[in-house]
């Protein structure tokens, strides 16, 4: 079951019209909330991104809090994993016409939710590699728009590459992954791209940098260059449904011997009371 435009109904059964401006242009924002043990994971930072990212494309919110809620919670109810992802998605609505101009339109909403299942402690401290790509995308990451086709294909990439991200950087700093915000350790200190328009500002990169300052590590939101990278003490990279993983291997060339650092074992330790908190 999934909801669309004010009714519950089969995913198989939900249809949009082929005039929506979400499929003609990808003019929509959308969000990703995890679920734990049926508990809606931060929320209120996540509606509060997409107001943000909606404002920023002049897209009319329609649903208060509340209404989110509890769309979601009928969703929750209906599938039986205890731990699930929600994706939430708006687009400007449909028209009559295809073109680039709007005017004021009903926005689409759309919601569907799946299992989530979070690798474990074990899975993760095997290391996971990644490659580095130019950022060729538009000046303005920090909306969360559906629009993603450069990252499609970077995701792409990676997985042809038998990889688990493209990290991307413009003129030779790192901004972030495909689909993930990236930190590195380098003596003492962790290090990531500060926000502005080029990265958007995940909610679980907040809560990366929560469990850092809890664990009294040295933080400092910088760019660092991808030559940094075949240095640095650990990296890491995070996402609402990657948690925070190791990355050992980038580029074909092992990270700090390919082990896993101690810092990331603690923030590791408290993102999951957090979670479970």
């Amino acid at each position: 079951m999934v909801y669309l435009n004010g009714e519950f109904v089969a995913k198989a059964d939900a249809k949009i019209s082929v005039m929506d401006r979400g499929f003609l242009f990808g003019d929509g924002v959308y969000e990703v909330i995890p679920v734990y043990g049926r508990r809606i994971f931060r929320l209120d930072a996540h509606l509060r991104r997409l107001q943000k990212s909606l404002d920023a494309l002049k897209i009319a919110n329609t649903y208060p809090s509340e209404k989110w809620l509890a769309v979601i919670e009928v969703l929750l109810a209906n599938n039986p994993s205890d731990n699930q992802s929600i994706y939430l998605q708006i687009t400007r609505g449909a028209d009559q016409k295809r073109a680039h101009s709007f005017d004021k339109l009903t926005p689409s909403v759309y919601i569907e939710s799946n299992p989530l299942i979070p690798k474990t402690q074990q899975q993760l401290s095997q290391g996971f590699a990644a490659i580095t790509q130019a950022d060729i995308r538009w000046g303005r990451c920090d909306i969360k728009a559906t629009s993603l086709l450069a990252n499609v294909l970077y995701s792409q990439q990676a997985k042809e590459a038998h990889v688990e991200e493209v990290i991307l950087y413009r003129d030779e700093l790192i901004t972030e992954g495909a689909s993930s915000n990236v930190f590195m350790i380098k003596n003492d200190t962790l290090f990531t791209h500060p926000t502005n328009q080029h990265i958007l500002a995940g909610i679980t990169r907040d809560l990366v940098l929560e469990s850092a300052k809890a664990c009294q590590i040295k933080i400092k939101e910088s760019g660092f260059s991808r030559q940094d990278l075949t240095t640095a003490d650990e990296l890491w990279i995070s996402s609402s449904t990657r948690e925070v993983m190791p990355i050992t291997r980038i580029d074909g060339c092992e990270i700090s011997q390919g082990k896993i650092g101690q810092y990331w074992h603690q923030v590791y330790q408290h993102y999951q009371q957090l979670k479970h908190g």
